[in-house]
C-alpha cells in the first residue's frame, strides 16, 4: 500500500515540478511528462522501476479521451467523415505498410519481420497528435478532421494487424470463423442499440438522484465498461469508448460528462506520456544512437511524404496536407502492441523489439517540436481559419453581405431589425464564432470563391453589400458577383479613394469610403465646440461632400495621367477651401447685417 502511495507521489511530484517549468519556457505540457517519464525512470534515476504497468494503467487516460472525443461528434458528422476515414485513413496504413515492408525486406530482413515492423510503423500515436489537436484547438480544422479520420482507422486496423502477427507465426487458428464474426457483429449491434437507449435511461435515474459522486462513478462505468466489452471480442478498448462517446453525443447529459472526466482524463494521459518517457532505453540509444536516430528520422520522413501526398490527392488545400503530415508521422502506442504480439511468437528478437521501442518512443518525443515548428516556421496560414466551410441552406436571399467585421455588422443589424431576409458571409472562421456566441447568423465562407457565392444564392439575390476592407480581395469578389448575377445591385466599400477608383473601373456605382462619414463627424463636433451653429455646420458639410465627389469622379477620369491628376487634386482642394471659406464669409455678413 505504502509502495503504491510513494510511485503516486512520485508521479504528481514530478508533475508538479516539470510542466509549469516547461510551460514557462514554451515547450508544453506533453514534453514536461515525456521529461518526467525519462527522469524518474528506469534508466535515470530509477525512482519507478516497472513502466509497462504503469503504462498499461495508464491507457485508460487515452480510453479517456477517445470517448470526450465521440461526445464531441454525433453520428451524422461521423458519416460525413466516412471518406477519410475509410478512404485517406485505409490507403494510409496500407500503402505506409507497404512500403516500409519493401525498404525492410531489401535491407534482408525476414518477410515476417519486414510486414509487422512496416505495418506497426505505419501507425501513429493517437494520444499525441489528438492532445496537440485540443490543446491547440484545432480539432475541428480542416487537418484536424483529416488527423482525426487516418487516427480513427488505425485504430480499427490494429486487430487485423493484431491478427496478421498471428497468422505469420503460423498460427492457421489466427482467422475468425464465421461464428466468431457474427457473435462480433451481433456484439457490436447490440451495445448501439443498448448505448442509445439504456445507458441514456441510466443517466436520467442517475441525475435525478442529485448525486455528483454517483453521476462521476456512473460515468465511469460507461467508458470502462465499453472499453472491456470491445476488448472482449478483439476491438481495442479505445474503439469502445469512442463509440460510447458518439452514441451519446446528443444526449443532454453530455456536457456533464465531459465536466465529470475530465479531471481523469487529464491525470491518467499525464500519467501516459511520463510512462511512455519511462519506456525509453537509454542503454539501447547509447548502444547505436546512430542506427536508431537514422532509422527514426528515415520512417518519419517517409510517412510524413505518404501521409502528404495521400491528404493532397484527397483535395486537402496545400497547408492542411503539410499540417496533418508534420502532425502523423510519429509511431504510436498501437505499435507497442504489435510489437510485443510479435516478440511473444518469436518474429521480433527481444533485442530488435528494444530498438523498434526506442524508435517509437523518440519519434513521439519529436512530435510535439515538429508541430511547434511547423506551426512557427512553416504555416502560412491561420489555423483558426483552416475549417471547411459552412453549407448554405438559404438559397434565396434579398441581400448577400460579404464581412462581418464592424462595417458589416452595423449593416446587418439594421436590415435585421427591418425584417429584411439577408445571407452573411465571412472568411473568419474566428470571427464567426464568436459572432455566432451572440446570436448571430453567420456563414463561414469566403466570398472570393465563386462556388461560395452561388451556394450562397447570388443569382437570385437583388442587393450585394462588399464589406470587405481589402483592396484586392474586394475587387475580386466584385468580380465574380458580376459574372455570376450581371443585373445585382452592388454597394462596395472603400478603404480610401484608390480604392474607390479602382471600385469605378469595374462598373460599382455606389461606393461608400469607410473613414469619410465619421471623419466629417468628428470634424462638425469640432466645430459646433468652437461656437458654430448646427445648420451652419451641416449646410457646409453637404457642400464638402457633394465638391469631393466631383473630385473622386474627376480624378476617376484623369486615372491614367498620374501628372494632370495631381495638378487637378491640387487646384481642386484649394477651390474647395475658397468655396468654405466664402460660405462661411457670407454668412457671418448675414448674421451682422441681422444684429
Amino acid at each position: 500500500m505504502h509502495g503504491m502511495l510513494s510511485k503516486l507521489l512520485i508521479f504528481a511530484m514530478s508533475a508538479i515540478i516539470f510542466v509549469p517549468l516547461f510551460r514557462k519556457i514554451g515547450l508544453g505540457a506533453i514534453l514536461a511528462y515525456l521529461f518526467a517519464g525519462l527522469i524518474i525512470g528506469p534508466h535515470t534515476l530509477r525512482l519507478i522501476e516497472d513502466p509497462e504497468v504503469v503504462l498499461h494503467f495508464s491507457e485508460l487516460g487515452v480510453v479517456l479521451l477517445l470517448f470526450t472525443l465521440g461526445l464531441e461528434l454525433d453520428p451524422q458528422k461521423l458519416w460525413k467523415l466516412r471518406k477519410t476515414i475509410f478512404g485517406l485513413g485505409f490507403l494510409q496504413v496500407l500503402l505506409t505498410g507497404i512500403v516500409f515492408t519493401i525498404g525492410l525486406k531489401l535491407l534482408q530482413n525476414s518477410t515476417e519481420l519486414s510486414i509487422v515492423v512496416g505495418f506497426g510503423l505505419a501507425l501513429s500515436s493517437t494520444a499525441f497528435c489528438m492532445q496537440i489537436l485540443q490543446e491547440k484547438r484545432q480539432l475541428k480544422t480542416t487537418h484536424g478532421q483529416g488527423t482525426f479520420s487516418i487516427l480513427m482507422f488505425q485504430d480499427l486496423a490494429v486487430v487485423p494487424l493484431l491478427t496478421l502477427v498471428s497468422i505469420l507465426a503460423g498460427q492457421k487458428s489466427a482467422m475468425l470463423s464465421p461464428l466468431e464474426l457474427f457473435r462480433i457483429v451481433f456484439i457490436l449491434v447490440l451495445f448501439i442499440i443498448v448505448g442509445l437507449y439504456a445507458i441514456r435511461h441510466a443517466l436520467r435515474l442517475v441525475a435525478n438522484s442529485e448525486s455528483h459522486e454517483v453521476f462521476i462513478a456512473t460515468s465511469l462505468c460507461i467508458v470502462v465498461g465499453s472499453a472491456l466489452l470491445m476488448e472482449s471480442i478483439g476491438l481495442s478498448m479505445g474503439m469502445g469508448a469512442f463509440i460510447a462517446g458518439v452514441l451519446l453525443a446528443n444526449s443532454e447529459y453530455r456536457h456533464e460528462l465531459e465536466s465529470s472526466l475530465e479531471p481523469f482524463k487529464g491525470l491518467l494521459l499525464g500519467l501516459f506520456f511520463i510512462s511512455v518517457g519511462m519506456s525509453l532505453h537509454i542503454p539501447i540509444l547509447l548502444q547505436k544512437p546512430h542506427w536508431i536516430i537514422l532509422g527514426t528520422l528515415s520512417f518519419m520522413t517517409v510517412k510524413s511524404f505518404i501521409i502528404y501526398l495521400l491528404s493532397r490527392a484527397f483535395g486537402f488545400p496545400n497547408q492542411s496536407a503539410k499540417n496533418m503530415a508534420f502532425m502523423l508521422p510519429q509511431g504510436g502506442e498501437f505499435a507497442f502492441v504489435l510489437f510485443g504480439a510479435a516478440t511473444t511468437h518469436h518474429i521480433l528478437t527481444p533485442e530488435i523489439h528494444s530498438v523498434l521501442t526506442a524508435s517509437v518512443t523518440l519519434s513521439m518525443a519529436a512530435t510535439p517540436f515538429l508541430f511547434s515548428l511547423n506551426q512557427r516556421l512553416m504555416s502560412t496560414t491561420n489555423t483558426a481559419d483552416e475549417q471547411p466551410f459552412d453549407t448554405i441552406d438559404e438559397k434565396n436571399p434579398t441581400v448577400i453581405i460579404a464581412g462581418y467585421g464592424r462595417f458589416g455588422q452595423i449593416v446587418s443589424r439594421f436590415l435585421r431589425a427591418q425584417n429584411v431576409f439577408h445571407t452573411i458571409l465571412e472568411h473568419s472562421a474566428s470571427q464567426v464564432e464568436a459572432s455566432r456566441q451572440f446570436g448571430y447568423k453567420v456563414y463561414y465562407g469566403d466570398a472570393s470563391r465563386p462556388d461560395i457565392l452561388t451556394s450562397a444564392g447570388i443569382q437570385n439575390a437583388h442587393i450585394f453589400v462588399n464589406a470587405i476592407v481589402e483592396p484586392q480581395k474586394s475587387l475580386e469578389i466584385v468580380r465574380h458577383v458580376q459574372k455570376l448575377n450581371p443585373n445585382i445591385y452592388i454597394i462596395c466599400r472603400a478603404r480610401n479613394r484608390q480604392h474607390s477608383i479602382e471600385l469605378m473601373e469595374l462598373g460599382v456605382a455606389v461606393i461608400h469610403r469607410e473613414t469619410l462619414m465619421t471623419s466629417l463627424e468628428v470634424a462638425k463636433e469640432v466645430m459646433l465646440k468652437l461656437g458654430n451653429s448646427r445648420a451652419e455646420i451641416n449646410q457646409r458639410l453637404a457642400i464638402f461632400r457633394s465638391k469631393d465627389e466631383s473630385i473622386l469622379k474627376k480624378q476617376f477620369e484623369l486615372r491614367h495621367d498620374e501628372k494632370k491628376m495631381r495638378l487637378y487634386t491640387i487646384q481642386a482642394n484649394t477651390e474647395l477651401e475658397q468655396i468654405l471659406q466664402e460660405e462661411s464669409q457670407t454668412t457671418n455678413s448675414a448674421i451682422k447685417s441681422t444684429t
